[in-house]
Protein backbone atom coordinates (compact mmCIF):
# COMPACT_ATOMS: atom_id res chain seq x y z
CA UNK A 1 0.00 0.00 0.00
CA UNK A 2 1.25 3.08 -0.89
CA UNK A 3 1.99 5.81 1.63
CA UNK A 4 -0.59 8.15 0.12
CA UNK A 5 -2.75 5.54 0.87
CA UNK A 6 -2.03 4.40 3.94
CA UNK A 7 -2.57 8.26 5.27
CA UNK A 8 -6.07 8.25 3.92
CA UNK A 9 -7.03 5.75 5.84
CA UNK A 10 -4.87 6.41 9.15
CA UNK A 11 -8.37 8.46 10.26
CA UNK A 12 -10.54 5.42 9.80
CA UNK A 13 -10.06 4.59 13.84
CA UNK A 14 -10.85 8.09 14.72
CA UNK A 15 -13.59 7.98 12.20
CA UNK A 16 -15.09 4.44 13.93
CA UNK A 17 -14.29 5.74 17.68
CA UNK A 18 -16.70 9.20 16.89
CA UNK A 19 -19.61 6.78 15.22
CA UNK A 20 -19.35 4.55 18.24
CA UNK A 21 -19.52 7.18 20.37
CA UNK A 22 -22.88 8.50 18.95
CA UNK A 23 -24.33 5.17 19.56
CA UNK A 24 -23.55 4.19 15.89
CA UNK A 25 -20.84 2.33 13.43
CA UNK A 26 -18.91 3.89 10.61
CA UNK A 27 -19.02 0.38 8.68
CA UNK A 28 -22.85 0.20 8.88
CA UNK A 29 -23.68 3.32 7.73
CA UNK A 30 -25.75 1.99 4.24
CA UNK A 31 -24.88 3.72 0.95
CA UNK A 32 -26.19 8.02 0.70
CA UNK A 33 -26.52 7.76 4.36
CA UNK A 34 -24.37 10.71 5.68
CA UNK A 35 -26.80 12.55 2.99
CA UNK A 36 -29.70 14.67 3.98
CA UNK A 37 -33.14 14.09 3.07
CA UNK A 38 -32.78 17.86 0.80
CA UNK A 39 -29.82 16.40 -1.26
CA UNK A 40 -30.42 13.14 -2.62
CA UNK A 41 -27.04 10.91 -3.65
CA UNK A 42 -27.10 8.02 -5.65
CA UNK A 43 -26.49 5.10 -4.19
CA UNK A 44 -25.44 3.03 -7.44
CA UNK A 45 -21.70 1.54 -7.04
CA UNK A 46 -20.85 3.45 -9.98
CA UNK A 47 -17.75 6.06 -8.60
CA UNK A 48 -17.74 8.12 -11.42
CA UNK A 49 -21.18 9.78 -10.40
CA UNK A 50 -20.76 9.21 -6.73
CA UNK A 51 -17.91 11.99 -6.10
CA UNK A 52 -19.71 15.13 -7.59
CA UNK A 53 -22.74 14.39 -5.39
CA UNK A 54 -20.76 13.78 -1.91
CA UNK A 55 -18.31 16.80 -3.11
CA UNK A 56 -21.85 18.78 -2.63
CA UNK A 57 -22.78 17.73 0.18
CA UNK A 58 -19.68 18.55 1.92
CA UNK A 59 -20.22 22.34 1.61
CA UNK A 60 -23.14 21.76 4.07
CA UNK A 61 -20.98 20.31 7.13
CA UNK A 62 -21.47 22.13 10.12
CA UNK A 63 -19.29 21.03 13.02
CA UNK A 64 -15.37 20.51 13.37
CA UNK A 65 -12.84 18.03 15.71
CA UNK A 66 -11.50 20.02 18.54
CA UNK A 67 -7.93 19.34 20.41
CA UNK A 68 -9.70 16.84 22.28
CA UNK A 69 -10.28 14.95 19.34
CA UNK A 70 -14.62 16.17 19.99
CA UNK A 71 -17.36 17.29 17.50
CA UNK A 72 -18.17 20.65 18.14
CA UNK A 73 -21.09 21.77 16.13
CA UNK A 74 -20.80 25.69 14.29
CA UNK A 75 -23.33 27.89 12.78
CA UNK A 76 -20.66 28.43 9.92
CA UNK A 77 -19.90 25.73 6.73
CA UNK A 78 -16.33 24.34 6.40
CA UNK A 79 -14.90 23.27 3.47
CA UNK A 80 -13.11 19.71 2.78
CA UNK A 81 -9.67 21.68 3.29
CA UNK A 82 -10.20 22.59 6.51
CA UNK A 83 -11.67 19.72 7.98
CA UNK A 84 -9.09 17.41 6.58
CA UNK A 85 -6.14 20.21 8.29
CA UNK A 86 -8.18 19.36 11.61
CA UNK A 87 -8.39 15.77 11.27
CA UNK A 88 -4.85 16.01 10.59
CA UNK A 89 -4.26 14.72 7.22
CA UNK A 90 -0.71 14.89 6.09
CA UNK A 91 -1.82 15.57 2.10
CA UNK A 92 -2.20 18.66 0.96
CA UNK A 93 -4.87 19.91 -0.66
CA UNK A 94 -2.62 20.08 -3.80
CA UNK A 95 -1.63 15.83 -3.66
CA UNK A 96 -5.65 15.59 -2.71
CA UNK A 97 -6.82 16.97 -5.69
CA UNK A 98 -4.61 15.02 -7.66
CA UNK A 99 -5.78 11.68 -5.98
CA UNK A 100 -7.59 9.43 -8.17
CA UNK A 101 -11.24 9.81 -8.38
CA UNK A 102 -12.35 6.91 -6.35
CA UNK A 103 -10.20 7.17 -3.16
CA UNK A 104 -11.17 11.41 -3.39
CA UNK A 105 -14.52 10.04 -3.03
CA UNK A 106 -13.96 7.69 0.07
CA UNK A 107 -11.77 10.15 1.40
CA UNK A 108 -14.91 12.82 1.52
CA UNK A 109 -17.36 9.97 1.53
CA UNK A 110 -16.08 9.06 5.62
CA UNK A 111 -15.63 12.97 6.51
CA UNK A 112 -19.72 13.51 5.30
CA UNK A 113 -20.55 10.25 7.24
CA UNK A 114 -19.07 11.94 10.55
CA UNK A 115 -20.45 15.37 9.64
CA UNK A 116 -24.05 14.03 8.92
CA UNK A 117 -24.19 12.42 12.52
CA UNK A 118 -23.87 15.64 14.33
CA UNK A 119 -27.41 17.74 13.14
CA UNK A 120 -28.82 14.32 14.28
CA UNK A 121 -27.02 14.92 17.57
CA UNK A 122 -28.34 18.92 17.62
CA UNK A 123 -31.93 18.04 16.83
CA UNK A 124 -32.30 15.04 19.27
CA UNK A 125 -33.59 17.69 22.35
CA UNK A 126 -35.81 18.95 19.89
CA UNK A 127 -37.69 15.68 18.81
CA UNK A 128 -37.95 14.43 22.47
CA UNK A 129 -39.74 17.38 23.22
CA UNK A 130 -43.24 16.49 22.04
CA UNK A 131 -46.69 17.31 22.78
CA UNK A 132 -47.19 15.52 25.26
CA UNK A 133 -44.19 17.04 27.22
CA UNK A 134 -45.57 20.65 26.46
CA UNK A 135 -49.07 19.25 27.80
CA UNK A 136 -47.27 18.35 30.88
CA UNK A 137 -44.76 21.10 31.31
CA UNK A 138 -48.10 23.27 30.89
CA UNK A 139 -50.62 21.38 33.15
CA UNK A 140 -47.88 20.31 35.76
CA UNK A 141 -47.53 22.65 38.12
CA UNK A 142 -51.30 23.30 38.77
CA UNK A 143 -51.45 19.49 39.92
CA UNK A 144 -51.56 18.55 43.50
CA UNK A 145 -51.15 15.48 45.49
CA UNK A 146 -53.77 14.52 48.29
CA UNK A 147 -53.60 12.08 51.01
CA UNK A 148 -55.51 11.45 54.41
CA UNK A 149 -56.53 8.48 56.43
CA UNK A 150 -60.51 7.59 56.24
CA UNK A 151 -62.93 5.27 57.43
CA UNK A 152 -64.43 2.61 54.81
CA UNK A 153 -66.24 -0.27 55.13
CA UNK A 154 -64.06 -3.86 55.62
CA UNK A 155 -63.59 -6.11 52.53
CA UNK A 156 -63.30 -9.42 55.22
CA UNK A 157 -65.75 -11.55 55.31
CA UNK A 158 -65.55 -12.57 58.92
CA UNK A 159 -64.87 -9.68 60.84
CA UNK A 160 -64.70 -7.95 64.58
CA UNK A 161 -64.96 -4.66 62.70
CA UNK A 162 -67.19 -4.38 59.76
CA UNK A 163 -64.83 -0.82 58.97
CA UNK A 164 -61.56 0.14 59.09
CA UNK A 165 -58.90 2.98 58.34
CA UNK A 166 -56.91 3.45 55.29
CA UNK A 167 -54.65 5.80 53.79
CA UNK A 168 -56.82 7.51 51.34
CA UNK A 169 -54.76 9.26 48.14
CA UNK A 170 -56.34 11.32 45.42
CA UNK A 171 -55.32 14.71 43.07
CA UNK A 172 -56.38 17.79 42.66
CA UNK A 173 -56.48 20.65 40.68
CA UNK A 174 -55.55 24.20 41.25
CA UNK A 175 -58.64 26.57 40.02
CA UNK A 176 -57.81 29.89 42.01
CA UNK A 177 -54.60 31.33 42.84
CA UNK A 178 -55.43 31.97 46.46
CA UNK A 179 -55.41 28.10 47.00
CA UNK A 180 -58.57 26.89 45.69
CA UNK A 181 -58.38 23.50 44.52
CA UNK A 182 -61.24 21.32 42.82
CA UNK A 183 -61.05 17.71 43.71
CA UNK A 184 -63.37 14.61 43.50
CA UNK A 185 -65.81 14.46 46.69
CA UNK A 186 -64.93 10.94 47.45
CA UNK A 187 -61.30 11.78 47.81
CA UNK A 188 -61.42 14.47 50.81
CA UNK A 189 -65.06 12.63 52.29
CA UNK A 190 -64.79 10.95 55.49
CA UNK A 191 -60.97 12.00 55.76
CA UNK A 192 -60.04 13.65 59.13
CA UNK A 193 -56.76 15.65 57.35
CA UNK A 194 -56.69 16.58 54.32
CA UNK A 195 -52.74 16.61 53.49
CA UNK A 196 -52.05 18.21 49.91
CA UNK A 197 -48.43 18.05 48.39
CA UNK A 198 -47.91 20.82 45.91
CA UNK A 199 -45.56 20.80 42.93
CA UNK A 200 -43.16 22.22 44.66
CA UNK A 201 -43.20 19.40 47.33
CA UNK A 202 -44.50 21.46 49.68
CA UNK A 203 -47.42 19.92 52.19
CA UNK A 204 -49.86 21.95 53.76
CA UNK A 205 -52.86 21.17 55.31
CA UNK A 206 -56.08 21.78 53.35
CA UNK A 207 -59.57 22.39 54.65
CA UNK A 208 -62.95 21.63 52.93
CA UNK A 209 -64.91 24.52 51.45
CA UNK A 210 -68.00 22.17 50.11
CA UNK A 211 -68.83 19.53 47.98
CA UNK A 212 -71.44 18.03 46.53
CA UNK A 213 -71.69 14.19 46.62
CA UNK A 214 -74.24 13.72 43.88
CA UNK A 215 -71.99 15.10 41.09
CA UNK A 216 -69.00 13.74 43.01
CA UNK A 217 -66.86 17.24 43.41
CA UNK A 218 -65.70 19.39 46.37
CA UNK A 219 -63.31 22.24 46.50
CA UNK A 220 -60.68 22.39 49.38
CA UNK A 221 -58.15 25.64 50.63
CA UNK A 222 -54.96 25.86 51.20
CA UNK A 223 -53.20 28.72 52.69
CA UNK A 224 -50.53 30.08 50.46
CA UNK A 225 -47.60 32.98 50.98
CA UNK A 226 -48.25 33.34 47.23
CA UNK A 227 -50.06 32.88 44.04
CA UNK A 228 -50.40 29.35 43.28
CA UNK A 229 -50.20 28.48 39.03
CA UNK A 230 -53.74 27.69 37.86
CA UNK A 231 -54.58 25.10 35.64
CA UNK A 232 -55.93 26.23 32.20
CA UNK A 233 -58.80 25.29 31.42
CA UNK A 234 -60.61 24.11 27.93
CA UNK A 235 -64.05 22.91 27.18
CA UNK A 236 -65.52 19.68 26.47
CA UNK A 237 -68.37 20.52 24.26
CA UNK A 238 -66.41 19.77 21.17
CA UNK A 239 -64.72 16.88 22.10
CA UNK A 240 -63.68 14.16 19.12
CA UNK A 241 -63.93 10.51 19.63
CA UNK A 242 -59.83 9.48 18.95
CA UNK A 243 -58.62 12.95 19.69
CA UNK A 244 -55.11 12.63 21.89
CA UNK A 245 -55.61 12.97 25.66
CA UNK A 246 -53.36 13.00 28.42
CA UNK A 247 -54.19 12.03 31.91
CA UNK A 248 -51.65 13.20 34.61
CA UNK A 249 -52.41 12.01 39.02
CA UNK A 250 -51.07 10.77 41.89
CA UNK A 251 -51.52 7.11 40.80
CA UNK A 252 -51.41 4.30 43.45
CA UNK A 253 -49.28 7.01 45.05
CA UNK A 254 -46.74 7.49 42.70
CA UNK A 255 -46.89 11.80 42.22
CA UNK A 256 -47.37 13.10 38.69
CA UNK A 257 -47.63 9.84 36.94
CA UNK A 258 -48.39 11.06 33.01
CA UNK A 259 -50.69 8.87 30.79
CA UNK A 260 -51.37 9.18 27.16
CA UNK A 261 -54.32 7.87 25.38
CA UNK A 262 -57.37 8.96 22.86
CA UNK A 263 -60.70 9.73 23.58
CA UNK A 264 -62.64 6.55 23.34
CA UNK A 265 -66.19 7.61 23.83
CA UNK A 266 -68.29 10.55 25.09
CA UNK A 267 -71.78 10.40 27.07
CA UNK A 268 -71.59 7.32 28.80
CA UNK A 269 -73.12 6.23 31.95
CA UNK A 270 -71.54 4.11 34.75
CA UNK A 271 -73.36 2.95 37.57
CA UNK A 272 -70.48 2.33 40.37
CA UNK A 273 -72.31 1.50 43.14
CA UNK A 274 -75.93 1.12 44.17
CA UNK A 275 -75.30 4.76 45.67
CA UNK A 276 -73.27 6.58 42.94
CA UNK A 277 -74.24 6.79 39.50
CA UNK A 278 -72.68 9.15 37.05
CA UNK A 279 -73.63 10.73 33.22
CA UNK A 280 -72.40 11.81 30.68
CA UNK A 281 -69.01 10.62 31.12
CA UNK A 282 -65.70 11.27 28.96
CA UNK A 283 -64.36 7.40 28.19
CA UNK A 284 -60.67 7.57 27.35
CA UNK A 285 -57.63 4.93 27.09
CA UNK A 286 -55.09 7.01 28.93
CA UNK A 287 -54.54 5.04 31.99
CA UNK A 288 -56.39 5.92 35.60
CA UNK A 289 -55.41 4.33 38.58
CA UNK A 290 -56.66 4.72 42.32
CA UNK A 291 -54.91 7.81 43.39
CA UNK A 292 -55.47 9.71 39.93
CA UNK A 293 -59.23 10.68 41.04
CA UNK A 294 -59.73 14.62 41.02
CA UNK A 295 -56.80 15.04 38.66
CA UNK A 296 -57.11 16.49 35.21
CA UNK A 297 -57.52 14.94 31.09
CA UNK A 298 -56.05 17.03 29.03
CA UNK A 299 -56.07 17.81 25.66
CA UNK A 300 -52.76 18.24 23.69
CA UNK A 301 -52.83 21.82 24.25
CA UNK A 302 -52.44 21.44 27.86
CA UNK A 303 -56.01 22.51 28.49
CA UNK A 304 -58.12 20.53 31.18
CA UNK A 305 -61.27 19.18 29.23
CA UNK A 306 -62.08 16.57 32.28
CA UNK A 307 -61.78 15.79 35.78
CA UNK A 308 -60.59 11.64 36.52
CA UNK A 309 -62.60 9.76 38.12
CA UNK A 310 -63.21 6.24 37.62
CA UNK A 311 -61.72 3.40 35.90
CA UNK A 312 -63.40 -0.54 34.94
CA UNK A 313 -62.06 -2.65 37.72
CA UNK A 314 -60.33 -5.52 35.36
CA UNK A 315 -59.99 -3.71 32.59
CA UNK A 316 -57.11 -2.29 30.41
CA UNK A 317 -57.25 0.83 28.83
CA UNK A 318 -61.14 2.18 30.27
CA UNK A 319 -61.31 4.91 32.46
CA UNK A 320 -63.51 7.94 32.59
CA UNK A 321 -63.73 11.69 33.34
CA UNK A 322 -66.14 14.36 34.36
CA UNK A 323 -66.55 16.74 31.60
CA UNK A 324 -65.28 19.68 32.66
CA UNK A 325 -68.00 21.77 31.28
CA UNK A 326 -69.85 20.03 33.78
CA UNK A 327 -67.24 20.61 36.27
CA UNK A 328 -67.02 24.03 36.07
CA UNK A 329 -70.44 24.66 36.20
CA UNK A 330 -70.37 22.68 39.88
CA UNK A 331 -67.42 24.18 40.61
CA UNK A 332 -69.19 27.86 40.46
CA UNK A 333 -71.75 26.96 43.11
CA UNK A 334 -69.65 25.36 45.65
CA UNK A 335 -67.07 28.59 45.18
CA UNK A 336 -69.95 31.08 45.01
CA UNK A 337 -69.83 34.07 47.50
CA UNK A 338 -72.65 33.34 48.90
CA UNK A 339 -71.38 29.83 50.18
CA UNK A 340 -67.44 31.27 50.96
CA UNK A 341 -68.08 34.53 52.05
CA UNK A 342 -72.13 35.37 53.09
CA UNK A 343 -72.58 37.80 50.09
CA UNK A 344 -74.83 38.06 46.97
CA UNK A 345 -74.30 39.48 43.96
CA UNK A 346 -78.48 38.36 42.71
CA UNK A 347 -76.49 37.76 39.19
CA UNK A 348 -78.03 34.71 37.28
CA UNK A 349 -76.08 34.02 34.53
CA UNK A 350 -75.05 30.99 31.74
CA UNK A 351 -71.73 29.69 30.45
CA UNK A 352 -72.83 29.79 26.42
CA UNK A 353 -70.00 28.44 24.53
CA UNK A 354 -68.92 30.01 21.43
CA UNK A 355 -66.56 27.88 19.32
CA UNK A 356 -62.86 26.87 19.40
CA UNK A 357 -62.81 26.10 23.39
CA UNK A 358 -64.29 30.16 23.91
CA UNK A 359 -67.06 30.81 26.04
CA UNK A 360 -68.84 33.82 27.74
CA UNK A 361 -70.95 34.32 30.91
CA UNK A 362 -74.27 35.86 29.10
CA UNK A 363 -76.79 37.16 31.77
CA UNK A 364 -79.80 35.83 32.38
CA UNK A 365 -81.92 37.85 35.23
CA UNK A 366 -80.87 40.24 37.68
CA UNK A 367 -82.90 39.63 41.34
CA UNK A 368 -84.92 42.64 41.90
CA UNK A 369 -83.17 45.57 44.26
CA UNK A 370 -79.50 44.17 42.91
CA UNK A 371 -77.33 45.55 40.54
CA UNK A 372 -79.92 46.76 38.44
CA UNK A 373 -77.33 48.62 36.28
CA UNK A 374 -76.92 44.92 34.95
CA UNK A 375 -79.21 43.78 32.46
CA UNK A 376 -80.59 40.78 31.33
CA UNK A 377 -78.80 40.26 28.40
CA UNK A 378 -75.79 41.35 29.07
CA UNK A 379 -72.43 39.59 28.27
CA UNK A 380 -69.81 39.91 31.32
CA UNK A 381 -66.58 40.46 29.66
CA UNK A 382 -64.24 41.60 32.91
CA UNK A 383 -64.89 41.71 36.78
CA UNK A 384 -62.36 44.53 38.37
CA UNK A 385 -60.46 44.44 35.40
CA UNK A 386 -60.30 40.97 34.96
CA UNK A 387 -61.19 38.64 32.28
CA UNK A 388 -64.64 36.56 32.49
CA UNK A 389 -65.46 33.38 30.90
CA UNK A 390 -67.73 31.68 32.99
CA UNK A 391 -69.64 31.55 36.08
CA UNK A 392 -66.72 30.31 37.91
CA UNK A 393 -64.66 33.52 36.70
CA UNK A 394 -67.17 35.43 38.19
CA UNK A 395 -67.67 33.89 41.69
CA UNK A 396 -63.74 33.78 41.86
CA UNK A 397 -63.56 37.79 40.78
CA UNK A 398 -65.80 38.77 43.65
CA UNK A 399 -64.30 36.37 46.74
CA UNK A 400 -62.32 38.88 48.88
CA UNK A 401 -65.05 41.40 48.10
CA UNK A 402 -66.87 43.07 51.07
CA UNK A 403 -70.80 43.96 51.35
CA UNK A 404 -71.66 47.15 50.00
CA UNK A 405 -68.41 48.13 47.84
CA UNK A 406 -69.05 48.45 44.51
CA UNK A 407 -67.21 46.86 41.85
CA UNK A 408 -66.17 47.81 38.05
CA UNK A 409 -67.78 45.73 35.77
CA UNK A 410 -67.34 45.77 31.72
CA UNK A 411 -70.35 44.23 29.72
CA UNK A 412 -71.23 43.89 26.08
CA UNK A 413 -74.41 45.35 25.41
CA UNK A 414 -75.76 45.58 21.71
CA UNK A 415 -72.59 44.67 20.95
CA UNK A 416 -71.01 47.91 22.80
CA UNK A 417 -68.59 47.79 25.57
CA UNK A 418 -69.40 49.73 28.60
CA UNK A 419 -68.29 49.79 32.32
CA UNK A 420 -70.99 49.41 35.32
CA UNK A 421 -70.87 49.15 38.95
CA UNK A 422 -72.29 46.52 41.11
CA UNK A 423 -72.09 46.07 44.60
CA UNK A 424 -72.58 42.66 47.09
CA UNK A 425 -75.08 42.55 49.63
CA UNK A 426 -74.16 40.65 52.78
CA UNK A 427 -76.80 37.36 53.29
CA UNK A 428 -75.56 35.84 56.62
CA UNK A 429 -75.10 32.22 57.33
CA UNK A 430 -78.10 31.03 55.32
CA UNK A 431 -80.25 28.63 58.04
CA UNK A 432 -81.37 25.90 55.54
CA UNK A 433 -77.76 25.55 54.15
CA UNK A 434 -76.17 24.84 58.06
CA UNK A 435 -79.18 22.43 58.45
CA UNK A 436 -77.48 20.54 55.40
CA UNK A 437 -74.04 20.26 57.14
CA UNK A 438 -75.34 19.11 60.41
CA UNK A 439 -77.64 16.69 58.29
CA UNK A 440 -75.00 15.43 56.62
CA UNK A 441 -72.40 15.58 59.72
CA UNK A 442 -74.47 13.72 61.93
CA UNK A 443 -76.91 11.55 59.80
CA UNK A 444 -74.74 11.27 56.40
CA UNK A 445 -77.30 11.98 54.37
CA UNK A 446 -77.58 14.76 51.81
CA UNK A 447 -81.84 15.21 52.16
CA UNK A 448 -83.96 16.79 49.08
CA UNK A 449 -87.76 18.01 49.43
CA UNK A 450 -89.95 15.78 47.12
CA UNK A 451 -93.54 17.68 45.55
CA UNK A 452 -96.93 16.69 47.13
CA UNK A 453 -97.76 15.54 43.85
CA UNK A 454 -94.88 13.33 43.32
CA UNK A 455 -95.23 11.49 46.83
CA UNK A 456 -98.67 10.83 46.27
CA UNK A 457 -97.95 8.48 43.36
CA UNK A 458 -96.04 6.67 45.52
CA UNK A 459 -99.27 5.05 46.51
CA UNK A 460 -98.57 5.07 50.16
CA UNK A 461 -99.83 5.70 53.72
CA UNK A 462 -97.53 8.47 54.44
CA UNK A 463 -97.96 12.16 53.99
CA UNK A 464 -94.46 12.92 53.06
CA UNK A 465 -90.55 12.76 53.14
CA UNK A 466 -87.54 13.77 51.75
CA UNK A 467 -85.32 12.27 48.86
CA UNK A 468 -81.75 11.03 49.93
CA UNK A 469 -79.81 12.41 47.27
CA UNK A 470 -76.29 11.25 48.81
CA UNK A 471 -74.89 9.20 51.88
CA UNK A 472 -71.65 9.40 52.90
CA UNK A 473 -69.20 6.62 53.34
CA UNK A 474 -68.77 5.56 56.78
CA UNK A 475 -71.64 7.30 58.15
CA UNK A 476 -74.21 5.83 60.53
CA UNK A 477 -76.54 6.00 57.49
CA UNK A 478 -74.09 4.40 55.28
CA UNK A 479 -73.82 1.48 57.99
CA UNK A 480 -77.56 0.69 58.03
CA UNK A 481 -78.03 0.11 53.91
CA UNK A 482 -79.51 3.61 53.37
CA UNK A 483 -79.18 4.09 49.39
CA UNK A 484 -79.16 7.43 47.67
CA UNK A 485 -83.16 7.07 45.95
CA UNK A 486 -84.42 6.11 49.34
CA UNK A 487 -87.22 8.08 51.23
CA UNK A 488 -86.94 8.90 54.66
CA UNK A 489 -90.18 9.02 56.15
CA UNK A 490 -89.47 8.81 59.62
CA UNK A 491 -87.12 9.32 62.82
CA UNK A 492 -87.74 7.70 66.03
CA UNK A 493 -91.67 8.53 65.99
CA UNK A 494 -91.91 11.99 64.02
CA UNK A 495 -92.59 12.44 60.20
CA UNK A 496 -89.68 14.01 58.10
CA UNK A 497 -91.58 15.83 55.65
CA UNK A 498 -89.54 19.30 55.53
CA UNK A 499 -85.78 20.12 56.42
CA UNK A 500 -87.56 21.63 59.44
CA UNK A 501 -88.48 18.27 60.76
CA UNK A 502 -84.89 17.37 61.01
CA UNK A 503 -83.99 20.13 63.05
CA UNK A 504 -86.62 18.92 65.36
CA UNK A 505 -85.42 15.78 65.67
CA UNK A 506 -81.90 16.16 65.64
CA UNK A 507 -82.41 19.04 68.63
CA UNK A 508 -84.52 16.64 70.64
CA UNK A 509 -82.75 15.49 73.77
CA UNK A 510 -85.97 12.67 73.12
CA UNK A 511 -84.59 11.57 69.98
CA UNK A 512 -80.23 11.60 71.24
CA UNK A 513 -82.05 8.98 74.40
CA UNK A 514 -83.63 7.08 72.16
CA UNK A 515 -80.01 5.60 70.54
CA UNK A 516 -80.11 3.80 68.65
CA UNK A 517 -82.79 5.61 66.89
CA UNK A 518 -85.24 4.21 64.81
CA UNK A 519 -85.31 5.17 60.98
CA UNK A 520 -88.20 4.80 58.43
CA UNK A 521 -87.68 4.52 54.08
CA UNK A 522 -89.69 3.81 51.53
CA UNK A 523 -87.23 1.53 48.80
CA UNK A 524 -89.91 1.22 45.75
CA UNK A 525 -93.18 0.28 46.71
CA UNK A 526 -91.96 -0.92 50.46
CA UNK A 527 -91.58 0.50 54.03
CA UNK A 528 -88.10 -0.48 55.56
CA UNK A 529 -86.87 0.72 58.97
CA UNK A 530 -83.69 0.30 60.96
CA UNK A 531 -81.59 1.97 63.69
CA UNK A 532 -79.20 4.24 63.86
CA UNK A 533 -76.55 5.59 66.37
CA UNK A 534 -75.91 9.59 66.49
CA UNK A 535 -72.96 10.60 68.43
CA UNK A 536 -73.86 13.85 71.42
CA UNK A 537 -70.49 15.00 70.15
CA UNK A 538 -71.60 15.07 66.65
CA UNK A 539 -74.68 17.23 67.22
Amino acid sequence: MSRRTRSIFAVLPSLVQFAGELGGSATSLPPGAAVSNTQAVSNRSDSRTCPRSLYVQTERIVGVFNAANRWTPTQTSIDVESVAKDLRLREPRKRVLRMSLPRRAFSLAAVVAVAALAPQVALASNMRRTAVVAAFEKAGPSVVNIHGRKTVPSDQVVSTDSFRQVNGMGTGVVIDERGYILTNSHVVEGVGRIQVSLNDETTMVGRLIANDPASDLAVIKVDVAGPLRTISVGTSHDLLRGEPVIAIGNAYGYTHTVSEGIISAINRTVQISETQKYENLIQTSACINPGNSGGPLLNIDGEMIGINVAVRVGAQGIGFALPVDDAMLVAARLMSVERVAQTSHGIDADTINTGQAQSKLVVRSVLDGENSEIAAGDVIVSVAGKPVRRNLDLERRLIGINAGERVDVQVRRNEKLRTVKIALRSVGKSPSRQLEKRAWKILGLQLGPIASSEFSQLGVRYTGGLRVLAVRGGSTSDRQGIRRGDVLVGLHKWETISMENIAYVLDSDEFLAAQPAKFFILRGDETLFGHMNVSLQLR
